[in-house]
């Protein structure tokens, strides 16, 4: 597994990524973006694989005075699916009301998202299926924890992780989480998922939209 790679932008990733999943075309897939970076990630993983797209709708928990560090993160869900990341809020001092608080907004911004993105649109099944969480790579882990947790409540038959890029320990640790974890640059040292892109702009709304209006429609699995 190369250590250092850089990718034109996401969806030159994406295309990677997608010539790295390619076995599991026949297997039934159904691709789940982490919106907002993961979605032009995903869709070209859909593309190649002809697999409906959906989302995985999570929210960072950022560390107070430090909102891009990830204490834990929400994901979609009845009710929500929250990951703390105990050791580094122990070791910050994080408020448990702080902690309440930052729930409480990131699950009104995946309520947001949701009538944003996924209105009227047909959500694809997961259950029996194999579910591909992609996103355009890996820090801390802590949303894609809550990913995975989500995604595991919706039965898929196998889940795998794939990513671009993502640092050894986390990945290690997510590794378990799955039945498989694609990804295909692990830099040493990791400094920020960014740094492995020569373009990584930050995605609006109205482009997400526009991805998943264009991705592979819903389809339902085999019937046994």
């Amino acid at each position: 597994m190369p250590r250092h790679r850089r990718f034109r932008d996401r969806r030159a990733a994406g295309q990677a990524l997608a010539t790295a999943l390619l076995r599991f075309k026949g297997q039934n897939p159904v691709v789940l973006a982490l919106p907002r970076g993961g979605v032009p990630v995903a869709w070209e993983v859909a593309q190649a694989l002809a697999a409906p797209l959906d989302l995985v709708l999570v929210r960072k928990l950022g560390a107070p005075e430090q909102p891009e560090l990830a204490v834990g993160a929400v994901a979609e869900g009845e009710p929500p699916e929250v990951f703390v990341d105990a050791r580094l809020a122990r070791h910050l001092e994080v408020p448990a009301a702080y902690l309440a608080a930052a729930t409480a907004r990131a699950e009104q911004e995946i309520a947001r998202r949701r009538q944003t993105y996924l209105a009227g649109r047909p959500r694809p099944e997961v259950r029996g299926r194999c579910a591909i969480i992609v996103d355009d790579g890996i820090a801390t882990g802590a949303t894609m924890r809550a990913a995975i947790a989500a995604t595991r409540r919706r039965g898929p038959a196998r889940l795998v992780l794939a990513v671009p890029v993502a640092p050894a320990d986390t990945l290690a640790e997510l590794r378990r989480l799955v039945d498989e974890a694609v990804c295909l640059a692990i830099p040493a040292p990791f400094l920020a998922v960014g740094n492995h892109y020569d373009s990584f702009p930050q995605l609006s709304d109205e482009e997400v939209i526009a991805l998943l209006k264009t991705a592979p429609p819903p389809t339902s699995p085999p019937q046994a």
